[in-house]
């Protein structure tokens, strides 16, 4: 009443404007590190003007009781404080999966409301029984936990909600087709296109980046304009990896994700639930469809110990494939537990999840841990962290729950490893490889080096092998064969490159590629001639023949980035750096040491590039985006349906080819030169099974049609059984058909050449889903 408020007078700017002048501040200065908060410093300073106004003239100048000075009523108190109904609802919002979604999107805050509901439902059905963390995520996202009946791990058929879609380019490409011909408008959860697939390694990152900007340039922009009209995210050519852009951007714990690749299951380091799929699977989510999967049984795997000295992460996977071999994870998901969990960081585990592609597992997670929560709040999420803790009880097993096998690791006895080659799970400790190489005439003579990948390719992985580096060239040392680095990210680039990482592998004689997958998938312009038996050593992930270069006498060997770093600068397979020295140019000797202080995110903060990503467009800007393909382009081609069943029986059908032994996705349908053509069907069909063996003959790509005797390429026999025979023909193979990717395009093809069949003794979890999309039989004998 008499105009004498503590430090101001009525009217003017107080303590509590003065907060929410530093609220938005502090926004705006933090929103130039993480995007994340951009949206929050945008919408603090346009209601900057409210705000103020329900702080000062709505609130200051009437009296009010408090019930005294030396102790005031609390009630009063609070009754008396009137704050800003406006601030308040932009601070209090409800939290994003990703600040990068689309307005509208659903919310962690929702999800785990729902998660928590039908873990309720469905711990009533089945009379109170402690549940794994896989089960609470799969089952806290059915589709109608009240109306399904009990689930029942390896029995029932589950129909699900997944939280968001996840697409690389290249399988994108037909996925997005098939999305235009529902007519829908836009996509029912948030999807993102990632640009990763496409981009060929050949001189190094920025020529091979303007390279694929060309080349690519029609699918590219196909891609950007179809995120714009159905309200995807698009992340650019060089923005990154798929899977380590979706750890930094939109994993979080107990969120369920379906993605149009294989390695989808690395956002399990979060302890999200990510599976790979194929295409026609991500339409139906995308279309607000349920998406059934067969409840998956659960294989634990106890970590014991701790990862100490100089096992990784990618050693425990590396073993657990051994373990389970490439078929051992079918139907499965893959949980790990025990006490050894809290001595790996969040990147780490998303190392072992992404491999658990491998072996055959539907994916793989990781409980909520610190070291997630942690990595969550560095790169900009720390409100999710903050949920996620405020539900850990239901984003870790229930203790007494009961696991289909579980399998055990003592961390203190786990020793380094290298898997191949042509095989991911042949599994050799690196102190037997001498030996070993030399008794199964391996090459010993290392011809590249390579690390990276979506496997390892994270700043922690580039940070241990930059530190390696350096040692080496203290010593006067520098890379004995070509080496090449690919960085997961266009944000793990920004930060390698601040931190000098980038210089130091250089100086050593490294060549940087692009953000992109590269040599992994076989996108690699390497200069080695077919025949050539020569030994690459990667961090990757797969090393099946061709798999690299085309080149079926290259010998493959993964194992972790730290490994592949020290044998680059031995040039020698049977070099052991944990036991061996090298000889330096002084005359004297030089060991590796453990690399130390390598944290998963820079102490100087998570950098980011904002530019590589171009948000979903508003609606009524949208609705005015045209969609145009070329009839006439050699890229992409408008879907048509398949001709309908005509009821009767399949009778006398000729056998196409019977596969011999292993017969993966890369031997159905090959990768490298033919990625071009993944939004194609015609022309992507000129490659189906040229890769798999003639069990008559012993040839690839060559069967005789039974109906002329004459000898033809694959695809040609199958295309003369469907237009001149008009016979629909099948294929037999063996056990595990179709391991490795989730490209779809290894089921459309068959269909579209006039398949109607494979028959075989097993078939790998996602291609037998992907030949029931397609309208193929898959049958096992």
């Amino acid at each position: 009443e008499q105009n004498k408020p503590p430090s101001r007078k009525v009217g003017e700017i107080d303590n509590r404007a003065s907060s929410f002048y530093i609220a938005m501040w502090w926004a705006e200065a933090v929103a130039r590190s993480l995007p994340a908060f951009k949206p929050l410093a945008s919408a603090l300073k346009a209601g900057e003007a409210a705000i103020v106004a329900e702080l000062v003239s709505e609130c200051q100048g009437s009296p009010v009781d408090l019930g005294g000075y030396w102790l005031p009523d609390e009630k009063k108190c609070v009754e008396a404080m009137r704050p800003s109904k406006t601030f308040n609802a932009l601070i209090d919002e409800p939290v994003m999966m990703s600040a990068l979604d689309p307005p509208g999107s659903k919310t962690v805050d929702s999800i785990y409301a729902a998660l928590d509901a039908n873990l309720r439902i469905v711990r009533r059905k089945l009379g109170g029984k402690p549940l794994t963390l896989a089960e609470k995520i799969v089952y806290g996202h059915l589709d109608d936990a009240e109306g399904s009946p009990a689930p029942e791990r390896g029995v029932s058929y589950l129909k699900l909600r997944p939280d968001r879609v996840a697409m690389q380019d290249a399988t994108a490409q037909m996925a997005i087709l098939q999305f235009i011909s529902s007519g829908l408008p836009k996509t029912a959860v948030p999807t993102t296109i990632h640009c990763d697939h496409l981009i060929a390694a050949e001189s190094g990152d920025v020529e091979d980046l303007l390279n694929a900007r060309k080349e690519n340039a029609e699918v590219y922009d196909f891609l950007s304009s179809c995120g714009d009209k159905f309200g995807m995210g698009y992340w650019k050519p060089g923005a990154g990896i798929i899977h380590q852009t979706v750890l930094e951007n939109y994993a979080f714990p107990g969120g369920l994700m379906i993605g149009t690749d294989s390695h989808t299951p690395n956002a399990g380091g979060l302890g999200m639930c990510a599976v790979g799929v194929g295409g026609a699977d991500a339409v139906d989510v995308m279309a607000s469809l349920p998406w059934e999967l067969k409840a998956p049984k659960v294989i634990g795997v106890n970590l014991s110990g701790r990862l100490s000295h100089w096992t990784s992460p990618k050693d425990i996977i590396l073993k657990v494939a051994d373990i389970l071999t490439v078929s051992g994870g079918t139907g499965a998901i893959i949980e790990y537990f025990g006490e050894g969990v809290d001595t790996m960081s969040a990147t780490g585990m998303a190392t072992i999840c992404n491999m658990g592609a491998e072996i055959g597992a539907t994916t793989s997670v990781f409980a909520l841990s610190e070291r997630q929560l942690e990595y969550l709040r560095e790169t900009g999420r720390g409100e999710v962290a903050k949920l996620a803790e405020m539900n850990r009880a239901n984003l870790v097993p229930d203790a007494g729950c009961e696991y289909d096998r579980v399998v055990d690791i003592d961390l203190d006895q786990l020793a380094p490893h290298i898997n191949g080659p042509y095989t991911p799970d042949l599994c050799t400790p690196v102190s037997q490889l001498k030996q070993r190489a030399a008794a199964e005439g391996w090459p010993v003579e290392i011809s590249s080096a390579l690390i990276g990948s979506c496997t390892n390719s994270s700043y922690e992985d580039m940070a241990k092998c930059a530190n390696l580096t350096q040692q080496a060239l203290k010593a006067g040392l520098t890379y004995k064969v070509p080496f090449y680095v690919t960085p997961g990210s266009r944000a793990v680039q920004v930060n390698i490159e601040k931190d000098g990482f980038v210089e130091v592998f250089e100086t050593a004689g490294a060549t940087v590629l692009a953000k992109a997958c590269g040599p992994c998938i076989g996108q690699w312009k390497r200069q080695m001639p077919p025949g050539v038996k020569n030994t690459i050593v990667t961090s990757y992930n797969r090393n099946f023949a061709k798999r690299n270069d085309g080149n079926p006498d290259t010998h493959a060997f993964v194992t972790s980035p730290e490994l592949v770093t020290m044998l680059a600068f031995a040039g020698r397979l049977d070099f052991n750096p944990y036991e061996d020295t090298l000889s330096t140019p002084d005359g004297g000797s030089f060991k590796f040491e453990v690399p130390a202080g390598c944290p998963a995110i820079p102490p100087s903060g998570w950098d980011i590039d904002d530019s590589i990503f171009q948000p979903p467009k508003p609606a009524e800007e949208a609705a005015r985006v045209q969609i145009k393909v070329d009839p006439s382009s050699k890229r992409l081609q408008l879907l048509e349906p398949f001709k309908k069943w005509s009821g009767e029986d399949y009778v006398g059908c000729p056998v196409l080819i019977k596969a011999l032994g292993k017969c993966t996705t890369d031997h159905i349908s090959m990768a490298g030169p033919w990625l071009k053509f993944r939004g194609h069907l015609t022309n992507i069909s000129e490659n189906c099974l040229i890769g798999a063996v003639n069990a008559e003959t012993g040839k690839t790509n060559a069967v005789a049609n039974v109906f002329t005797g004459e000898i033809g390429k694959v695809p040609e026999v199958a295309a003369q059984y469907r237009d001149v025979a008009k016979k629909p023909w099948v294929v037999v193979g063996d056990k595990n058909y179709g391991e490795g990717s989730s490209r779809e395009h290894a089921a459309l093809e068959p269909r579209f050449l006039g398949g109607v069949a494979v028959i075989v003794r097993s078939f790998a979890r996602i291609h037998e889903t992907n030949l029931k999309k397609q309208g193929m039989l898959p049958l096992t004998f």
